[in-house]
């Protein structure tokens, strides 16, 4: 019989049938809240420089999201607040001596190549900042490398200052530990011994880097916020910042004349950046918990492996480790789905 009232009718919809009141401008205004200590540090060490960048880099990224929705006849997605959350990211991995125009080039990248292109929020397959990264190393290779000295005395190039070569000293204030680290190392330099005041240094940010990355402590503090309004989860920064924790005591242990400490390496670059705020991005790392934990290990493990290289040039491997794992997220998804309830087992009979 043909129901007479809509009310007759049997709606059936596809799962989740339960919604827990999460919507994208809730999550990304949380990202954003949680950036603000890292924020608030980038411009103490580092001056206007930083509030330069992240106003350059958000405004573009807003700019470019208005114009790619609307050369492609969508709705407006500014209101989602995921531009934002990406100029700031993309801000946070340059450092603060960099030319605005080039800022700007960079964030263009992120939000029309790296995240429209394929669609909008949800479709990318890579972090779009971190895209933006990689396209500019490659683009301005020499003015992404070119670091203008924090506001504040390194303890780490005060000690290097009496070890080091007098050819080595000029360069000493423009490089991070990270970058004179694998010059030591390739060189056949002596490495320092990093006191407990050096990793204080190190822990606060007063150092060489990108203007969002030096800071663990404003980093972790946001991290927590994040993880209290459970935006993110534990497994993916722990299974990362663990296994290159293991890594790095495991060279240490064996090779101490040419590895430096794990907490050298985990408060050091863009480790933290990484592992707290872009390798745990919704869209491109995996939704299940022993996914996510693979994804942690692979990531830590490809960031070594670039870091410690003798042959490579390059002294950092946070931003092309989470962009390579970016490419395995759909495999582990589906090496770790989980079982369907009711399916499986042993039939019977």
């Amino acid at each position: 019989m043909k129901p007479e009232v809509a009310s007759d009718l049997l709606v059936i919809s596809s799962s989740p049938h339960a919604h827990d009141g999460s919507a994208v401008d809730r999550i990304m205004w949380d990202v954003v809240m949680a950036l603000t200590p890292a924020l608030l540090a980038a411009i103490f060490f580092f001056g206007l420089d930083a509030l330069r960048l992240v106003g350059v880099c958000v405004a573009t990224c807003l700019v470019t999201e208005w114009g790619c929705r609307k050369l492609m006849k969508r709705p407006s997605s500014l209101s989602d607040w995921s531009a934002v959350v990406t100029g700031l990211l993309l801000a946070f991995n340059l450092p603060p001596g960099l030319p605005a125009w080039m800022a700007v080039a960079g964030s263009i990248f992120a939000i029309a190549i790296a995240k429209q292109i394929f669609g909008g929020l949800g479709y990318n397959p890579f972090n779009p900042a971190l895209v933006a990264r990689a396209f500019m190393l490659i683009s301005f290779t020499g003015a992404m490398t070119t670091w203008s000295k924090s506001t504040w005395p390194s303890l780490l190039t005060d000690h290097w200052v009496d070890t080091m070569t007098a050819a080595s000293r000029d360069a000493m204030t423009t490089a991070t530990p990270l970058g004179l680290i694998k010059e030591a190392i390739k060189s056949g330099e002596g490495l320092p011994s990093f006191t407990p005041q050096m990793l204080q240094d190190f822990f606060l940010g007063n150092m060489n880097g990108c203007i969002g990355e030096t800071s663990a402590l404003a980093l972790l503090l946001g991290a927590a916020y994040l993880l209290y309004r459970k935006v993110i989860t534990w497994h993916i920064p722990v299974a990362y910042i663990l296994t290159v924790f293991v890594y790095a005591a495991v060279l240490r242990q064996f090779w101490p004349t040419e590895s430096i400490t794990p907490l050298a390496h985990v408060f050091s670059g863009g480790l933290m950046l990484g592992a707290l705020f872009m390798a745990t991005d919704m869209v491109t790392s995996p939704i299940t918990k022993r996914g996510m934990l693979v994804f942690g290990m692979g990531c830590g493990v490809i960031t070594m492996l670039i870091r410690t290289s003798k042959t490579g040039a390059y002294p950092e491997g946070v931003c092309f480790a989470i962009l390579i794992m970016n490419a395995f997220t759909p495999l582990i998804n589906r090496a770790t789905r989980n079982q369907v309830f009711g399916s499986g087992g042993k039939k019977a009979g």
